[in-house]
């Protein structure tokens, strides 16, 4: 029986003064490119989003929970949940369901208290770091991150990086790609997105 190969670059980096999140807007389902123009990070509040890498439908799902719980927590406490909390909150719900796990591999950011990016596995194993790839092509991501990476970098610094990682994992990993790079950018005043040509 042949086996099903999806696949995805996202990549999360923690700047001086905010978080960039960048994928790739392909979906790819086996030998196959469903569509070049799919939005891969996902907002959950107007300060916190989340990436996707595996199963469109379980990310979906996570999404809209972490949703209610956001609105539930700013209802009952009359104030935003903390990146880090929903972080927490993220990979209890992945680890409770380990024996029948959602299909994902996370990276969630955001810049509430302050800028917070964090990474979680499909078991809710959950890595607080200052930058991440997860996906296919995240070996050749993150070795431009890594190569690329300095502390307290610039958000612009940050951005550019970030697109030079999903570019490179893009032109090696054939299960990434198309034409642009989404780009969110989490400050303290706001959250932007845009797409940026390959």
């Amino acid at each position: 029986m042949e086996t099903k190969k999806t696949g995805t670059t996202t990549v999360g980096i923690r700047a001086r003064d905010g978080v960039i999140l960048a994928a790739d807007t392909q979906a790819s389902l086996d030998h196959m490119v469903e569509t070049l123009n799919i939005r891969k990070i996902i907002p959950i509040t107007d300060r916190i989003a989340i990436t996707t890498a595996g199963s469109v439908g379980d990310v979906q799902a996570l999404a809209r929970m972490l949703e209610a719980e956001a609105r539930y927590y700013r209802f009952t406490w009359n104030r935003e949940m903390s990146t880090k909390a929903m972080a927490n909150l993220l990979s209890n719900i992945l680890n409770e369901n380990k024996w029948f796990p959602y299909l994902v591999q996370i990276i969630i950011g955001g810049y509430v208290e302050e800028p917070t990016l964090a990474n979680l596995d499909p078991m809710g194993g959950l890595i607080f770091d200052d930058y991440t790839a997860t996906g296919s092509g995240s070996p050749f991501a993150i070795a431009v991150l890594e190569d690329g990476f300095k502390k307290d970098m610039s958000v612009e610094e940050a951005k550019e990086l970030a697109v030079r990682a999903v570019r490179t994992a893009g032109k090696r990993d054939v299960y990434t790609g198309s034409r642009k790079v989404q780009v969110v950018v989490i400050t303290k005043e706001e959250m932007t997105e845009e797409f940026v040509e390959f």
